[in-house]
């Protein structure tokens, strides 16, 4: 029945991949089900016949599609059905797409569409990884036009040892996570996340990658050796060269000057009226070409732009090849907040803020790996206004969710440990202004805004991204580098190379690049220039604006105090049906949080009330120590003594003769029902009962004087000493 159905076998990293072509998805263009270890993912590309009209641009679509039922569980939404991508699966497909993007024909307008299904995942093989893997074999072997494959593997550090593709286990104690795309010969994609890596060792672990995905894209080659099918003739969307010749002349050297400035406003302004005049001399001449005017007044730009940086080492606003923007910092910009920082840096100026939440409320992950929760959550926003556009706002999209991730992943080495600080905390970056590397931004200012907030991180990051220009003979020939490109050289060049670290290191790494990938040469130079750049920024411009994090929190943010009690006792604090609990928070006005562990976070404006909450639940927890002093309620009077509930479920005799400092004739004389009293544990009897002493505490805390006849009280003829034991022996009874 599949008669075309074709099995190849490989190992990577010690570990069987199996590529089955000819059995499912028949009708895509091509489909491979990718299989490593357990993992398996169902890898489709598809492409239209014939190309999209009205479009300047390849249009590919790239799905990385999550299944629940991979990992044997249920979907945790309501209908229990897959919904929205997660932000794992959008960035999983991020990955994907950017090296994969650059191999296609850039003049090709026919869609395209790539999916990859995780329909079963083995936690020790990377289902981001095999996938991968898979939809790079299905374009190789499909009739699309392409210039693969592509290879990709993740890259650990554990214990100093560099592991391609770690297991589980070995991801937990990993220093790196990276994840490296190579062709053949080249480094098409970097993505990491590091614990203050040098530039030395991070190349190292980029080059161990790229070695391994040597081997893949060579067991792929084979693949489409045997079974590749012809690539299929397109229609080419490059414009007439007689037309682009006609254009050019008309109007570079006016394009020239627009470009010529620092401020893109002005850009903008000065290229709308060049824009109109080559419509209006050419719109008739060449009837029906209005969309490719556009694009070669697009080329027109981009060869002023990349001719300024190759051969006259020019940059449109006027800078050397190595010099960052003017660079501002401010703290402390929105006073109710917990912590504010805004970074500036030329025209790009991003926002960020802090706040500071209790444990409980940590981000709760429904996705395939074994990641539950998250407790620093970085959200970036890109408004219309911070590009001078207008369009409403929809949400975050994939570029927002990958910057907004990229940012976490260089803050999260430096955030300090749920030990040392108990707080979920959120960042929310918002970009005011935009004209390039505004991820880079949101990281300078996120850490000014964690310092501010008063999070003890352990070093400040700072971020900063490199460019490239290459020349005809592409990344092989004379290529050129620059530090902080701004949105022309982003969008012009080929490449933007965002690095954000320490003094110490690198902690997290994006490449985008528009070539198909970087020579070892172009890695080791993009380094050395962002190493530079962000010592500068974080010497020069941060730590002049906030030297350390601040010691103290904003009189607005939750205190939180934590405290461990034994995990058998979880149930006495919580009490039946939360009323312990309840109790606890509602009198200490505070928030409390339990784990399973025993770790007990307690979280309020006012950390008196706070402490006195860790004290009642440390009570319950723990025996009364004898000679503590403690505060408690008055329940029930006796004519021998009252009842003081020094926390809930524990309770003591204060009797008559230790009520107060001078003699007393009548309890009610002293307290009364509800009364809060400080006491002090004397005894703590062979089974289990408590006795206080209100006067002890008194002369304790207060300095109070006794009186010679406090001891002097007659005994009442209802309060025998027998029958009040009596009485408080029934009382434990009860209360066990």
């Amino acid at each position: 029945m599949f008669e075309n159905y074709k099995v190849y076998e490989t190992t990577l990293a010690g570990r069987p991949l199996k590529l089955e072509t000819g059995m499912m998805a028949q009708l895509a263009n091509a489909a491979v089900m990718a299989t490593y270890g357990e993992t398996k993912v169902l890898c489709t590309v598809t492409a239209s016949a014939k190309p999209r009209e009205g479009v300047d641009f390849f249009p590919l679509s790239v799905d990385y599609e999550e299944k629940m039922y991979a990992v044997g569980r249920l979907p945790g939404s309501f209908t229990r059905r897959e919904g929205r991508a997660s932000e794992k699966a959008i960035l999983a497909s991020r990955c994907i797409d950017r090296p994969i993007r650059p191999l296609f024909p850039k003049d090709m307008r026919n869609d395209c569409s790539v999916v990859a299904t995780v329909m079963s995942v083995d936690p020790d093989c990377s289902p981001e990884v095999t996938a991968a893997i898979g939809v790079s074999a299905a374009i190789a072997i499909s009739d699309i036009p392409w210039a693969g494959p592509i290879s990709s593997v993740n890259v650990g550090l554990i214990d100093g040892e560099i592991v391609i593709n770690p297991t589980l286990e070995q991801r937990a104690n990993s220093d790196l996570n990276l994840t490296v795309s190579s062709t053949g010969d080249l480094v098409a994609m970097i993505e990491a996340g590091a614990n203050e890596i040098s530039d030395e060792l991070m190349f190292d672990c980029i080059m161990a990658g790229h070695e391994a995905n040597k081997e893949v894209v060579k067991f792929i080659n084979g693949i489409v050796a045997e079974i590749g099918k012809p690539k299929f003739e397109f229609e080419s969307n490059d414009p007439d060269p007689e037309i682009f010749k006609e254009i050019e002349d008309f109007c570079i050297e006016d394009v020239k000057k627009a470009l010529d400035t620092d401020d893109k406003t002005v850009r903008d302004t000065a290229l709308l009226p060049i824009y109109n005049a080559v419509h209006e001399k050419f719109d008739e001449k060449f009837e029906g070409c209005e969309g490719k005017i556009e694009e070669i007044m697009y080329l027109v730009q981009k060869h002023v732009v990349r001719d300024w940086l190759k051969n006259e080492k020019k940059r449109v606003d006027g800078r050397g090849i190595d010099e960052i923007r003017p660079l501002n910092a401010q703290i402390d910009l929105l006073p109710r907040v917990h912590g504010s920082g805004m970074f500036t840096r030329g025209q790009t100026q991003v926002l960020s803020v802090a706040t500071l939440a209790p444990i409980s409320e940590a981000q709760k992950l429904d996705g395939l790996d074994e990641e539950v929760t998250k407790r620093y959550i970085h959200h970036y926003n890109f408004p219309s206004y911070s590009v001078g556009e207008t369009k409403p706002s929809r949400g975050p999209g994939r570029r927002e969710i990958g910057h907004g991730a990229l940012a976490e992943k260089a803050l999260v080495p430096v955030i300090p440990s749920i030990e040392v600080f108990p707080y979920a905390i959120r960042v929310v970056s918002e970009v005011l202004s935009s004209n390039g590397s505004t991820s880079q931004g949101s990281i300078c200012g996120s850490t000014l805004a964690l310092m501010a907030a008063g999070v003890p991180i352990k070093a400040p990051v700072a971020g900063i991204s490199c460019g490239l220009i290459t020349g005809d003979k592409g990344v092989y020939g004379d290529f050129m580098t620059m530090v902080d490109i701004q949105g022309l050289e982003d969008f012009y060049g080929d490449m933007d190379f965002k690095v954000a670290g320490t003094h110490k290191g690198i902690t997290a790494i994006q490449m985008d690049l528009k070539v198909h990938g970087l020579t070892p040469e172009i890695i080791k130079e993009a380094f050395a220039k962002t190493h530079k750049a962000r010592d500068y920024i974080l010497d020069e411009v941060m730590l002049k604006c906030i030297p350390e994090p601040r010691t103290e929190l904003s009189k607005y943010a939750p205190k939180m105090l934590t405290t461990t009690i034994s995990p058998d006792k979880i149930g006495d604090v919580i009490g039946k049906q939360g009323k312990v609990i309840q109790s606890i928070q509602e009198q200490c006005e505070c928030t409390i949080n339990i784990e399973e562990d025993g770790h007990v976070y307690v979280s309020g404006l006012d950390t008196d009330k706070a402490k006195q909450a860790i004290s009642i639940i440390e009570l319950i927890a723990n025996d009364p120590e004898v000679g503590a002093i403690y505060s408690g309620k008055v329940t029930r009077l006796m004519t021998f003594g009252a009842f003081v509930e020094i926390a809930p479920g524990k309770e003591g005799l204060v009797h008559i003769s230790k009520l107060d400092t001078k003699r007393v004739e009548k309890v009610e004389d002293v307290v009364a029902v509800g009364d809060q009293v400080i006491v002090k544990v004397t005894e703590i009897d062979d089974q289990g009962r408590i006795n206080l002493s209100r006067r002890d505490a008194l002369v304790e805390v207060n300095g109070a004087t006794v009186d010679p006849d406090a001891d002097d009280v007659p005994q009442p003829r209802s309060a025998k000493h027998d029958g009040g034991h009596r009485e408080r022996k029934g009382f434990r009874k009860q209360h066990d």
